[in-house]
């Protein structure tokens, strides 16, 4: 990291701390950032067709006031989200979801580096008294068993340990889908996009009312 960005970092952090916020009215929308990679980032897609965009979409028919922020940064690791995770979510968020390992898995990082990453995310959004959506990932089959075993136990684990909001597997039903993925294979089309969102929408719900509650006297 260089020393700007450390420099930056250590200053967002010191508003984090020392802002008071100012508690939003009943009616305000609820502001949740989405921290990701390049599925959150919508790489390859319109920003319109994005799954922040696209959830921000679904909650609002559902009758939720939402406005979500797209914080995905293509090519990011866990660890690259921790490293921005105090400018990327800014001190008036009432709520995040969390989508990141999916580079740790296709580059083979040891899952012990992605779960302490990921550890350390949720206790210091925890600390900020922010509920959180863990969208989990899964190894992808060449990496062999024991790899599989060791990263996919990272999510339900790390969601039981903070008290989080989890999503077994962000990319269900589209995963290894041609129709719904670019021709890389790996990230969604906007129909994937829709697949996607469809199945987070009852948890995304859920974590809406959470940050609802926290407003509460």
């Amino acid at each position: 990291m260089s020393f700007l960005r450390t420099l930056q970092a250590w200053l967002v952090a010191l508003l984090v701390l020392a802002s008071p916020g100012t508690a939003p009215a009943a009616d305000e929308p609820v502001r949740i950032v989405a921290l990701g990679d390049s599925l959150t980032a919508g790489f390859g897609i319109a920003a319109q067709d994005a799954f922040p965009a696209k959830l921000e979409r679904a909650l609002q028919a559902a009758g939720h006031a939402v406005r979500i922020t797209n914080a995905g940064v293509s090519g990011d690791t866990a660890s690259g989200g921790l490293a921005r995770l105090d400018w990327s979510v800014p001190p008036d968020t009432e709520a995040v979801i969390v989508e990141l390992g999916a580079n740790d898995a296709l580059r083979g990082i040891d899952p012990s580096v992605t779960r302490k990453a990921l550890d350390d995310i949720l206790a210091r959004l925890g600390r900020r008294n922010i509920p959180v959506l863990l969208a989990g990932m899964r190894a992808p089959p060449n990496m062999g068993e024991d790899y599989a075993r060791r990263f996919d136990a990272i999510y339900p684990e790390l969601a039981a340990k903070h008290g989080a909001l989890l999503h077994p597997f962000f990319l269900e039903g589209v995963a290894a889908q041609a129709g719904l993925n670019q021709h890389d294979g790996i990230h969604p089309t906007a129909e994937g996009v829709d697949v996607i969102v469809r199945a987070i929408l009852p948890k995304a719900e859920e974590l809406v009312r959470r940050a609802l509650e926290k407003r509460k006297p």
